[in-house]
């Protein structure tokens, strides 16, 4: 029972895909709500204060009067998650003009050995990192090809300027099945150099050049998504698709070979709840940081629930430290 590179065919179903959006329509209300009343992890919820009223023995008007405004809650979530997520995008931004190509088709090495590994963020805090667990993408990335490496973030690029050109905020938002959102190209060879730019950082330079139709596949995203949908598995004869789980080792991470595809449906589905929910408190939702909102959102599930995580990923550190 453990994924090698594939997941089952079952999970492209539109069945099962209906299955996990009921699933995700079921738990979404209570981790939104929570979302706004801790600001997104960060503050005291309703529920916490009225423990303490209790606990102090108020009659309860104290933490009535601090009830959270929950309109400016979400807009002051929103407006950090995308202060955050402008930190370091304009090194992003630099590494996927489209008219620096040429210059770099000229060297492709110095494309590989300064531009990515050195000034591409996510590629230089890992390459940099003291990690014993990143040591086989090091050497991934050592032994890659500069030529594909420089193929593929073109391809990148230029996928997401052609997508940017083809649909309106309107249309992207009305997608319902896989087919309409168009995604299947990006999970083929022409999009991954195996070892070094695989589907986190794929997905990472993605959204980074453009949040408003890429969503950021992150660790915290795939574990959300387990949770999101109860841990179940709707089906799959390999437990949840969210995770690789290797029941002989007692060994489970989140699945690092998910679908951008996939993934990229249910989070705009997501999106389009969040949204509802905007709609509601009468905040606008700034369509170029889309996923940036969702992104926020889905890192504070899988925040919620962080210590059964650790504990999960920490079966897996022993079992390749030999412990």
């Amino acid at each position: 029972m453990y994924y090698p590179h594939n997941i089952e065919e079952v999970c492209y179903a539109p069945e099962h895909v209906e299955q996990v959006l009921t699933e995700i329509r079921l738990t979404f209300p209570d981790y939104f709500h929570d979302f706004i009343q801790s600001e997104a992890g960060q503050g005291l919820s309703l529920d916490d204060l009225a423990g303490l009223a209790e606990h102090f023995g108020s009659d309860g008007d104290i933490w009535k009067r601090r009830k959270k405004d929950e309109k400016e809650t979400f807009q002051r979530i929103f407006q950090e998650s995308i202060a955050a997520f402008e930190k370091d995008r304009d090194d992003y931004l630099e590494l996927l003009d489209e008219e620096a190509f040429d210059e770099y088709e000229d060297d492709p090495n110095h494309f590989k050995n300064k531009i990515l590994r050195d000034e591409c963020p996510i590629i230089r805090v890992t390459i940099y990192s003291e990690a014993k667990e990143l040591d086989k993408y090091k050497r991934d990335f050592n032994l890659a090809n500069p030529a594909e490496l420089l193929d593929v973030v073109m391809n990148l690029a230029m996928f997401a300027n052609t997508y940017k050109e083809s649909r309106t905020a309107e249309q992207f938002e009305a997608i319902t099945t896989l087919e309409e959102l168009g995604f299947e190209e990006l999970d083929t060879e022409d999009y991954i150099v195996y070892g070094a730019i695989g589907g986190g950082i794929k997905s990472h330079l993605l959204y980074k050049q453009n949040p408003s139709f890429f969503p950021n596949r992150s660790r915290d995203a795939l574990w959300a998504l387990w949770y999101l949908t109860n841990k179940k598995t709707f089906g799959c004869e390999e437990d949840s698709e969210f995770l690789m789980i290797n029941v002989k080792e007692s060994t489970t991470q989140q699945n690092y070979f998910y679908p951008y595809e996939l993934f990229s449906f249910y989070a705009l589905q997501i999106f389009n709840m969040l949204d509802k929910e905007a709609e509601k408190l009468g905040v606008h939702i700034n369509r170029e940081y889309r996923f940036v909102l969702v992104n926020a959102f889905l890192q504070f599930v899988a925040a919620t629930h962080s210590d059964e995580i650790n504990f999960l990923k920490s079966q897996l550190k022993e079992v390749q430290h030999g412990l």
